[in-house]
């Protein structure tokens, strides 16, 4: 509970803690970069440089490395970029007609000059992130969460572009959304996240004092002290009980909901707010003018079609045009709820959609997906948040030809790095994996499942423990009732 409480509130100041690593050799193993996993290799990009060699780029969470097509030598590539491994998360690169090479992180857009990355100006929204880049023509486009950035030669200025309403849009947004946003605060802005933040401090406060009440009653049974030492003993229970029941009481039904919440927002009960929609809370973060508000994920022009294709958390559309609606996908291939990471054009005009649900060939022309490695038609519906490939990453420009990388496997089609293997972790990031649960790998699938089974266990507690004091308040009072003589 503890930990729960100390992660929550450093996930709701991502900015203020976003410099602050932590070495992965702290962590349990699965969190070692091995095999390019844990999103190491999001992709790659083969350039030519001017003495007319290949050269292959490789970006993911660990930043940028440069390496030669044989994939055998590899050099780190973070220069110029911020301190702070959540600041060298990298969603895409590209290289414009001019040879000049573009880099998308998380919270900002870098252009490689001199031998470093310069970060170019961008009016990113608050609590905005970049989610991917591409190429058409002599445009680039870049994608955050929310908005599109526009630019063309000499890619100096980021024209923002918001997108139109989509034909089926009523305005309703995820339920999943609804309840995250609610249970970090973030709904209502700074005050709120400061408001969970006191109830994260509160929930430490309880923990500590009912630990102290635990703690001091078993010694007093035991050593049966006397004295000064009993006194000291008796008054450290009492204030201890003092602190936990009256603030556990007069916010008892805040920290339920905050529980109850938390444990709603992992599987099972995540994939059934999931596809539920709901209207905005009127005045909050949520009721936004628009309506693309944090959906956006990836995007892609089509050639063969001519047609912009949209990756977003409520599935895929398509335009002719960026200025124009676009049109819900009606046959496309499931991705999972974390969020698509491969989206690449195969050499006979297909697509290649992958995702922790795994990775699947995208034929529009008859709007058919097939499983890349069954060959089975794609389900329909998307079920669990990971399948039987969590894929994390793909590429096909090395000599080894193409190959994906999954996100606890990675792939032994590319050897890594050495010097990769060093490469730190942001606290934030593992302040997430503690609030998740996912962090206790000890418990091998079941960690997937630990919100659902801690969750419980909380609400028990905070149930128990109220009825518990309560009832002996009741007590208290009836005795005090009775003992009080009556008038003639």
């Amino acid at each position: 509970m503890m930990l729960f409480a100390i992660s929550g509130i450093l996930l709701n100041h991502r900015s203020s803690i976003s410099d602050i690593n932590i070495s992965r050799g702290l962590l349990p193993r699965t969190y070692t970069f091995d095999k390019w996993n844990n999103g190491l290799l999001r992709g790659t990009l083969s350039t030519r440089g001017e003495d007319s060699l290949r050269r292959v780029w490789v970006y993911g969470t660990g930043g940028i490395f440069e390496g030669d097509s044989t994939g055998r030598h590899f050099v780190l590539r973070n220069e110029g970029l911020p301190h702070g491994a959540d600041h060298h998360q990298i969603r895409s690169m590209v290289q414009t007609a001019d040879g000049t090479l573009w880099a998308a992180a998380q919270f900002g857009l870098y252009r490689r000059e001199g031998g470093q990355w310069v970060a170019q100006p961008l009016d990113l929204e608050e609590d905005d992130r970049l989610s991917d880049m591409t190429l058409h023509g002599d445009s680039l486009v870049v994608m955050s969460r929310s908005m599109l950035y526009v630019a063309r030669p000499p890619y100096r200025d980021f024209q923002p572009l918001q997108l139109r309403p989509h034909a089926d849009d009523d305005g309703r947004v995820s339920l999943f959304r609804t309840v995250w946003m609610i249970h970090s605060g973030e709904l209502f802005g700074t005050v709120g996240k400061l408001v969970m933040d006191a109830v994260a401090a509160l929930f430490l406060v309880l923990c500590i004092t009912g630990f102290l009440f635990w703690g001091v009653q078993k010694y007093l049974k035991r050593r049966k002290p006397k004295g000064k030492a009993q006194h000291r003993a008796s008054s450290l229970m009492k204030f201890s009980l003092k602190w936990h029941d009256r603030p556990g009481r007069y916010t008892f039904y805040l920290l339920l909901f905050v529980a109850l919440t938390g444990w709603a927002l992992r599987p099972p009960v995540l994939l059934a707010l999931a596809s539920v929609k709901v209207a905005p809370i009127p005045c909050t973060r949520l009721d936004s003018p628009n309506p693309w508000a944090d959906k956006l994920r990836m995007i892609r022009y089509d050639a063969v079609s001519g047609e912009w294709l949209l990756s977003t958390s409520e599935g895929f559309f398509s335009c002719t045009s960026l200025d124009e609606t676009p049109t819900p996908v009606v046959k496309a291939p499931p991705v999972s709820v974390m969020g698509q990471n491969v989206f690449e054009r195969t050499d006979n005009g297909k697509w290649l959609c992958g995702s922790f649900a795994g990775l699947y060939v995208w034929d529009r022309t008859d709007g058919t997906a097939t499983d890349y490695f069954t060959g089975e038609p794609a389900p329909l519906k998307v079920g669990s948040p990971f399948g039987a490939h969590a894929v994390a990453g793909y590429s096909r420009d090395f000599c080894c030809g193409e190959f994906f990388v999954e996100y606890y496997e990675g792939s032994d089609a590319l050897p890594m790095p050495r010097e990769a293997v060093d490469l730190p972790i942001s606290l934030w990031n593992v302040a997430l994996e503690i609030h998740t649960g996912r962090i206790y790998s000890f418990l091998g699938f079941g960690r997937f499942l630990y919100i659902t089974f801690a969750g419980l266990v909380v609400v028990w507690i905070l149930l128990s423990g109220y009825r518990l004091r309560g009832g002996k308040k009741e007590k208290h009072k009836s005795e005090s009732r009775a003992q009080k003589p009556k008038k003639e």
